[in-house]
């Protein structure tokens, strides 16, 4: 999820082919004891709560009014939650551990927290021939999945980007954006070698420590040909390929590649600084197009910049993985409204609003050609793409302790106070404990 919130950070990976199989910690059950989906009563409808977080673009009441007025004995009620994702987060368990609740019916889940949700039986499993996730992404359908199991439907995908001065390369005598390291920092050089540019600073990220840094380094990892689990679900962190994109990291922030001042930067200040023209590249997600395009005066490098792939160590870059999905909570009871309620606002009408009001990613493969789409948002082709080949973080129970070891050890690295090898040595032996 990332930007002002998890969403947008997306936002989201680690690389994990298969979904990692661990069982739920503090005695919960695991997803397999769950009740038979089919089983549950799908024709009961009436009133139902669906819960997100902050609303900050003023799309889901207006979704939520169209519906209401089309089923007026099936309302739904909107219960906005802060714009904190481990908030978020947090209310949702609270809601699912307390006896006798109900008011939380259909949830809008970070995609890195389903497999949690699904193992607890927080929520539950959808029968596949009630859902269908035809035409959707099959990396987000994969995000929505656990043990192969169905237990949400994607809502909307996401991936990084590499934001570029145009301009500036154009000057210099590049044509193209660069697909490896190496040539983004030969890109730098001769851009600061051009009249007036010496000053600017090479590539940002997000590099605070924070869920946005779980999600770059992740990228850096897999850019590098490594992984932080393998196909068995095991740690793979330290692994010589790996170590190749940390020490990358290390190296660009000791050699200024990457600026200092980027160990503060979460996804609004590094949209600033590109934004503000002191940046030749920086990863970011889509959310910071149009911003970034505004033609009120706040942006310095409108018209200016355009989008590529991430880069790697030796050629095109991997993303994270971000999105988020609808989940039905185990205390709702009107399952049959639910059911109609998650594939009404996933279709593609409403996707496309979603799209145009939002810019969120579309689960939808179909609305990345859309002419209309595409004219507004013209960055959703090289998206696609970028989803497509993006990692997910680890879908594991213990996520949340996943992510703060990911972010203790790379933190260490950035800041010079341990070496890749010594870091990420002890970063595997945590995850080992981890996903034990």
């Amino acid at each position: 999820m990332s930007a002002k919130n998890v969403r947008r950070v997306a936002v989201t990976g680690l690389s994990v082919v298969a979904v990692l199989a661990t069982a739920a910690c503090g005695g919960s059950k695991d997803a397999g004891s769950d009740s038979s989906a089919a089983a549950l009563n799908w024709d009961q409808k009436g009133p139902i709560t669906f819960v997100q977080g902050k609303d900050n673009n003023n799309l889901v009441q207006p979704l939520l009014n169209e519906w209401n007025k089309a089923h007026p004995d099936e309302k739904v009620t909107f219960v906005q939650l802060s714009a904190s994702a481990d908030e978020q987060r947090q209310k949702m368990v609270d809601n699912a551990n307390t006896k006798g609740s109900s008011n939380f019916d259909v949830l809008y889940l970070d995609i890195v927290w389903t497999a949690e949700f699904a193992a607890k039986q927080y929520v539950h499993e959808l029968p596949k021939d009630q859902f269908s996730t035809d035409g959707m992404l099959e990396s987000a359908v994969k995000g929505a999945s656990y043990f192969n199991k169905l237990y949400a439907v994607p809502g909307s995908s996401d991936g990084a980007l590499l934001y570029y001065r145009k301009d500036l390369l154009t000057q210099a005598g590049i044509t193209t954006a660069p697909k490896t390291w190496d040539e983004m920092k030969a890109a730098c050089t001769k851009v600061k070698a051009l009249p007036g540019q010496s000053g600017i600073n090479c590539y940002g990220g997000q590099f605070q420590k924070y869920e946005g840094l779980t999600c770059n380094i992740a990228e850096i990892v897999n850019s590098a040909g490594g992984e932080f689990l393998d196909d068995q679900g095991k740690p793979q962190v330290n692994s010589e390929a790996a170590l190749k994109g940390v020490q990358w990291m290390q190296d660009a922030f000791k050699d200024g590649t990457i600026p200092k001042a980027a160990t503060t930067w979460m996804e609004e200040p590094s949209r600033q600084a590109f934004q503000d023209g002191k940046l030749v590249f920086l990863r970011q997600w889509p959310y910071a197009y149009s911003l970034m395009q505004a033609k009120d005066g706040s942006s310095k490098v409108a018209g200016k910049f355009d989008i590529a792939p991430l880069p790697g160590l030796t050629g095109p870059g991997v993303s994270t993985l971000g999105g988020h999905n609808l989940a039905i909570s185990k205390t709702a009871k009107n399952l049959g409204t639910a059911r109609d309620f998650i594939k009404w606002y996933t279709d593609e009408a409403q996707q496309k609003v979603a799209a145009q009001k939002a810019t969120l990613a579309p689960s939808r493969e179909s609305l990345y050609s859309d002419a209309e789409l595409t004219k507004q948002l013209p960055y959703l082709p090289t998206l696609v793409e970028s989803i497509k080949t993006a990692k997910p973080r680890p879908q594991v129970v213990q996520y949340n302790d996943a992510t703060q070891a990911i972010q203790d050890a790379t933190y260490q690295v950035i800041q010079g106070t341990s070496e890749p090898k010594a870091s990420f040595d002890g970063l595997q032996t945590k995850l080992s404990e981890l996903t034990k």
